[in-house]
């Protein structure tokens, strides 16, 4: 299928029944000449984008047991930069076999007809994830668009030491946090429970997949987009009422501050996902053996959800001459033991697959005293509920940071913003060509 405009196939890419001719798994592999003719058939060659560590080792395997099928890694910088490369490169006609896809930047990929439909060779891969995980690379639809590689569900990051020392407990419900918040900032003046990150939308976008929220979701041959829906206005409240009592900061993460205030004992809590031991072995090494993790508050006693902040894919790109062939590296790469094993020794990946947590004994080094954490880790994980992102993640994400940046600034409705963020992106899907159902 020839490569359009995004806005040429907006309405029917990303539909559930795709337009004749997109559905990827059925070309050729091996078959060349030589092969049919009983000469010995040349390997299969597949080049493979990904950022992930050591993935050169990691595949080195299993070209030492596919002698048919060599795969060759080019190794990329990750992030939005690598989407844009990989949109070019598919538009070009010169993408890569495979690709590594952040969770939220694939509809872009499926909207663009640079990856392909894989569900014809991709369908017994489905047992091996939660229903939350694979939702990811289904967009809602019955079509498979990856293969689940790593994933990043949210929990609750918390200082034991200090909970015991000033006599707290780990909140059970987002109401006891709140009221946890405002009793130790009345005792304890410079020290805060946590923060409003107003430039981490991934981990607002998964606090809100938390309470329940659908930002997107596919109707017919049309997007709907409602991003300002009931769960997403109730967590926006929720943290700009804080925000404003001044029981909680206003400092973004990831900053020297904030560093400090992790380091130093002053911020006691952090919501974020199961990747948070690097972030915080780095960032505050004087908590090393003080922090623990527990699962995030929820907003009624009898729940137990959380969501995704960050996490990946290995999709095939729509113009490979072998995507049999990428579909079963890939499907390898994220569901056999051995590949597993690697990711996590090799390539620091948190598994998406339910076999590859449960292989995870050791504990972080960070968490050395909590030797229950990746068990802990993997209930949660479980937990998750779906979620489906749509084609123009970005300039949601873009919204996010402006429109909260001045509601942290002014202390001001943190409702309006997610609002400022639904028109934004309305209004550019519909410029882009998109059909939105009402």
């Amino acid at each position: 299928m020839g490569t359009r405009r995004l806005s040429a196939v907006a309405a029917v890419a990303l539909a559930a029944a795709l337009a004749a001719g997109c559905s990827g798994g059925t070309t050729g592999d091996a078959g060349s000449p030589a092969a049919s003719s009983g000469a010995p058939a040349r390997p299969v060659k597949l080049t493979y984008w990904t950022w992930v560590p050591n993935m050169d080792k990691i595949v080195q395997t299993w070209n030492a047991a596919h002698p048919d099928i060599q795969v060759t890694v080019s190794k990329q910088a990750g992030g939005d930069d690598a989407a844009a490369k990989f949109l070019t490169a598919a538009k070009a006609g010169n993408p890569p076999d495979l690709v590594q896809a952040e969770y939220q930047m694939l509809p872009s990929f499926v909207a663009a007809e640079a990856v392909a439909d894989i569900k014809a060779d991709a369908g017994p891969a489905k047992a091996e994830f939660g229903d939350g995980i694979w939702g990811l690379v289904t967009l809602g639809t019955d079509a498979v668009y990856a293969i689940p590689q790593d994933s990043g569900p949210m929990m609750l990051y918390y200082r034991k030491d200090l909970f015991e020392k000033y006599g707290l407990k780990v909140p059970k419900t987002w109401d006891d946090y709140a009221a946890t918040a405002r009793a130790v900032h009345k005792e304890h003046p410079k020290v805060l429970l946590g923060t409003f990150s107003s430039k981490d939308p991934g981990s607002f976008a998964g606090l809100a997949q938390q309470a329940g929220a659908q930002w997107w979701s596919i109707n017919g041959e049309s997007w709907k987009v409602d991003i300002a829906d009931e769960a997403t206005l109730k967590v926006a409240g929720y943290w700009g009422g804080l925000v404003k009592e001044g029981v909680i900061g206003g400092k973004p993460y990831f900053t020297p501050e904030w560093n400090k205030a992790l380091n130093d004992g002053t911020l006691l809590t952090w919501p974020s996902a199961v990747w948070g031991p690097g972030v915080l072995s780095s960032n505050a090494p004087d908590g090393k053996g003080k922090w623990a993790i527990a699962p995030l508050p929820q907003w009624s006693a009898d729940e137990q959800h959380t969501g995704f902040w960050g996490g990946s894919s290995t999709a095939v790109a729509e113009r490979s001459p072998n995507k049999q062939a990428a579909v079963r590296f890939a499907t390898w790469l994220n569901t056999d033991p051995e590949a597993l094993a690697l990711l996590v020794k090799e390539g620091s990946v948190y598994p998406a697959s339910a076999k590859g947590q449960q292989s995870l004994t050791q504990a972080p080094d960070y968490f050395g005293d909590q030797p229950d954490f990746w068990k802990t880790a993997a209930e949660i994980g479980a937990t998750a509920r779906g979620f489906t992102f749509g084609p123009d993640v970005n300039v949601t994400y873009n919204a996010f940071k402006d429109a909260f940046d001045k509601a942290v600034e002014d202390r001001s409705d943190f409702s309006a913003a997610v609002r400022s963020m639904q028109d934004a992106t309305v209004a550019d899907m519909r410029k882009s060509g998109f059909q939105i159902a009402q």
